[in-house]
């Protein structure tokens, strides 16, 4: 018999207030969200002012860390390499997504979620969804 860790709704709420706190901070507003082991929602929040548009986005992210086990931004890299990149329909999942801001919670090495957030400048992404898969791992 297998048996999984998964993320709990506790660890969930944890890094999405984590990662409001942080926008807070900041200054600015973005859409916040969880995944489970499989890239489906589990959490989200979508603060005051951010952008419509970043609701799917930020769903995408984690949903497409959590797939491919890897950073989205990681996956972006790879598909815009001039000598080896290739288009993302390639994958045959519309949903997947190659700009930073989702990154894989993993735990004893394996996948367990995921972590993204959209609204902000690519790098701020980056920093937050760090700080939210921190949290989620209990770490902060």
């Amino acid at each position: 018999m297998r048996q999984s860790i998964t993320l709990s709704h506790q660890d969930a709420q944890r890094a999405i207030e984590t990662m409001r706190a942080e926008c807070a901070k900041r200054g600015k507003d973005g859409v916040l969200v969880v995944a489970d082991a499989h890239g489906e929602l589990i959490a989200l929040l979508r603060m005051n002012n951010a952008p419509l548009s970043s609701i799917q986005i930020a769903m995408n992210k984690a949903y497409t860390a959590a797939r491919e086990r890897k950073p989205s931004y990681e996956l972006g890299q790879k598909a815009r390499d001039p000598e080896r990149g290739f288009p993302m329909t390639n994958f045959g999942e519309l949903r997947y997504t190659t700009w930073g801001g989702g990154l894989p919670i993993v735990v004893e090495g394996e996948v367990v979620g995921a972590v993204a957030i959209s609204g902000l400048p690519e790098k701020e992404d980056m920093e937050i969804a760090e700080i939210g898969r921190m949290a989620a791992l209990g770490i902060l």
